[in-house]
């Protein structure tokens, strides 16, 4: 990753901000934090100014209230865009951080000015919901540890955590040491906001990719292809062979997928300012 030196904004939120041109704004998921992006930090700031933020409780951002909802995790990145006086960003989420750019998308739309979702939740079958509220009752009883190695065999191909054994441990560190109470707030939104003002998902106007692994157990295909029919124009993407972890695990891919579409949704911008102009 290209070593960035982190700043705050004056609400305590702790990013990274690299390159130059139109800004991209990366939300990480849960247990985790802003050096999960180091691929697509390097891929993409060639051409976008990319900004990567802890969220809440999570990293060296400050820990949330027990019970914040997940408007409160919206307006954490409405104080980091006002911080840095960007009056709209395309935002990219993973996972949580998927959720969290949903609900941005719905309160904040002036502010938006595309919309990536990867890897993330939308309309839990009865069995997905009853497996994540029982991984929540585990970190409730256990802490952030409990369900690390669990987590790691969904997030990751057996090969890849073959060949990347120090990385694997890095990231089994980084669980391990999340604060219990933000992680567990965290948590919980997780398990239980997917399906978070489905009903208004038709009202998000910006250009949209929802994308996923063809092998992520948690965050579906089906589950992609089910949000992104709520989103007018929304694009789908699943690539093969990936699990959960795809943007760590193959960012190459990921950073191609990512920069058409930027580029894609720029261009389209531009020619409408061009038409307005």
């Amino acid at each position: 990753m290209i070593r960035l030196t982190a700043e705050r904004t004056p609400a305590g939120t702790s990013y990274l901000a690299t390159g130059q041109g139109q800004p991209v704004v990366l939300i990480h998921g849960v247990g985790l934090n802003k050096e999960m992006w180091g691929g697509q930090v390097v891929g993409l700031a060639t051409k976008y100014r990319v900004i990567a933020y802890d969220m809440l409780g999570h990293g060296a951002s400050p820990r949330p209230e027990s019970g914040t909802p997940l408007l409160g995790y919206a307006d954490q990145l409405l104080e980091l865009l006002d911080h840095l006086q960007l009056p709209q960003a395309t935002v990219i989420g993973f996972s949580m951080g998927g959720l969290v750019a949903r609900a941005f998308a719905l309160h904040y739309p002036q502010r938006l000015q595309g919309l990536v979702v990867l890897n993330s939740v939308f309309n839990r079958s009865p069995e997905q919901r009853a497996g994540v509220i029982a991984r929540t009752a585990q970190a409730a009883e256990h802490g952030p540890n409990a369900n690390a190695e669990a987590a790691l065999s969904r997030w990751f191909s057996r090969e890849y955590q073959a060949a990347n054994p120090a990385q694997i441990a890095a990231l089994r560190q980084t669980l391990a040491g999340n604060d219990p109470q933000g992680y567990l707030t965290t948590y919980e939104l997780f398990a239980t906001q997917d399906m978070y003002r489905a009903d208004d998902l038709g009202r998000i106007q910006v250009p949209t990719l929802i994308a996923t692994g063809e092998l992520d157990p948690g965050s579906t295909p089906e589950m992609a292809e089910q949000l992104a029919a709520r989103i007018p124009g929304a694009t789908v993407a699943v690539l093969a062979e990936q699990r959960h972890m795809m943007p760590v695990e193959s960012p190459r891919l990921v950073n191609q997928l990512l920069l058409e579409f930027l580029d894609t949704a720029n261009a389209r911008q531009n020619q409408i300012k061009g038409i307005v102009a």
